[in-house]
């Protein structure tokens, strides 16, 4: 296995026989370690924050669902999926819009276009930093946002450093639809967050 901060390659991964075998095993190590990877940020919205480990599961998931054993399908989930991993300097997120009801979500959907950019996290003693959004393609049309998007945080050197000694992490959204915040982070989530940095 690399390193938590290297991107996935097919040594990294089981094939379909060996992944049936653990499955079980992994997916409840997996399941532990997202507790302290999610963010619920008032009642409709939630971050979920990638790691390697939350990749490899993603990958080992789709490449069991959809019976992949070619190299070139391997490797095309490898590329769709290994731009989530953090890279040391930065954290990633699936940020998601969580509304049941489907005619609900698509009103709430209407009103929350430009949301994916107003999505912040807080350094302790620094200012928010916004989220870079859907970096792969575009999410939002002129109706509408989508209930999913990709962020990307990227962090200065010096937050990385205060985040590392010990600083609290915040984290929150300011919409014009949707204000919201929680400041500071659980302390599970901060550690588990700060372990994403080098």
């Amino acid at each position: 296995m690399n390193t938590q901060y290297g991107k996935l390659t097919r040594d990294d991964l089981f094939n379909l026989e060996r992944y049936a075998e653990t499955r079980q095993d992994f997916r409840t190590k997996v399941i532990a370690h997202k507790k302290h990877r999610q963010v619920h940020l008032g009642d409709m919205v939630t971050l979920y924050f990638e790691d390697r480990l939350t990749m490899q599961y993603q990958i080992q998931e789709m490449l069991r669902v959809e019976r992949i054993f070619e190299s070139a399908g391997i490797q095309e989930e490898l590329d769709a999926y290994n731009p989530l991993i953090p890279d040391g300097g930065n954290w990633k997120a699936t940020f998601m819009i969580e509304v049941p009801d489907e005619d609900e979500r698509r009103k709430v959907l209407a009103r929350f276009i430009g949301i994916e950019d107003k999505v912040w996290v807080r350094v302790e003693g620094f200012e928010p930093v916004f989220a870079i959004a859907d970096e792969d393609l575009e999410r939002d049309t002129v109706e509408k946002t989508s209930s999913v998007h990709f962020l990307r945080f990227e962090l200065s050197p010096e937050m990385v450093t205060a985040v590392k000694s010990g600083a609290a992490i915040g984290a929150g959204i300011a919409h014009e639809a949707y204000t919201t915040q929680l400041d500071p982070l659980p302390a599970g989530v901060r550690d588990s967050l700060a372990a994403d940095l080098a």
